[in-house]
């Protein structure tokens, strides 16, 4: 008798079962997304949700666990909708859309389930992470028109060209160079870079957050850092295409190849960020041993 009723007291724990659903949900999800293909979506995802995880490990013996009827059905609601989604998913744009908002509907979802309406704010860290990871491009993508990124990355990339001594021209979004060019679409203007960088300035600013007057400077130098580093990519681009060599433009423009400037914006925002941190404490080391004395 008592060995069964060991067995049974998990099944009663709320936080097994909240602990189940979330990495069950985490499971499908990640696994659309390998599908897809988008290493570089999965591959923030993965670490947006090691942060989610970090965080909520932290912070675990503070939560307050109690949720009411309404809003445990309507959480229930959201995980519903997102298994549902999951199950008749079909490729297409929904597909896309889909896997960028899914992961903060179904964060939403737990947490009415775990702490209702009154605790919902103790996750407000995990939220934001989760929302910042594909909401803002859905809804930039869905309400704005990225014409004009395309534009002022056509001329960046010009420039670039320019000034290291290539004879080339602007036409709207066409780069012209004397034996070809390359139009830089709205699908080129570095969008998903900056969107996928500033993912990683907000899981900084919550982990390891610089002093308050330095924390603006984090989102800005990371959305300012994805566009240098595509206009770059896009000059690069546009030199090989006017070489008429197909295969190694077709693989530094969505082939492997591509992933490795997305790499490099990566290490340059990484080694901003360790300046900043490096900065202040050295700065708190000058303070300690000045008091000392």
């Amino acid at each position: 008798m008592k060995a069964t009723d060991s067995a049974i007291k998990p099944l009663k724990n709320s936080q097994f079962w909240l602990l189940g659903i979330g990495g069950g949900l985490i499971a499908i999800l990640l696994t659309l997304v390998w599908r897809t293909g988008d290493d570089s979506y999965l591959g923030i995802s993965v670490l947006c949700l090691f942060a989610v995880a970090s965080t909520l490990v932290e912070k675990r013996h503070k939560l307050t666990l109690e949720s009411g009827i309404f809003p445990s059905i309507l959480g229930i609601t959201f995980i519903g909708f997102i298994l549902w989604q999951s199950a008749n998913l079909h490729h297409g744009k929904w597909l896309k859309t889909f896997l960028h908002i899914s992961p903060f509907i179904s964060a939403i979802g737990l947490s009415l389930l775990a702490s209702g309406l009154k605790g919902f704010k103790q996750f407000w860290q995990e939220l934001t992470i989760l929302f910042f990871l594909g909401v803002p491009k859905v809804t930039i993508l869905s309400l704005i028109d990225i014409t004009p990124l395309a534009t002022l990355t056509a001329k960046y990339s010009t420039l670039l060209l320019w000034y290291t001594g290539f004879e080339v021209s602007l036409q709207d979004n066409y780069i012209n160079l004397p034996t070809g060019g390359i139009k830089v679409a709205g699908e080129c203007a570095g969008l998903e870079w900056m969107c996928h960088l500033l993912s990683l300035a907000v899981i900084g600013l919550f982990m390891f957050p610089p002093k308050p007057k330095r924390r603006i400077l984090v989102p800005i130098v990371a959305v300012f850092v994805a566009f240098l580093v595509n206009g770059a990519r896009i000059a690069i681009l546009a030199v090989m295409a006017a070489k008429q060599h197909q295969p190694t433009f077709h693989y530094w423009h969505v082939g492997g190849g591509s992933s490795v400037f997305g790499i490099i914006t990566v290490l340059i925002f990484g080694l901003f960020y360790w300046f900043l941190l490096h900065e202040q404490e050295i700065k708190k080391q000058n303070i300690a041993e000045s008091s000392s004395q």
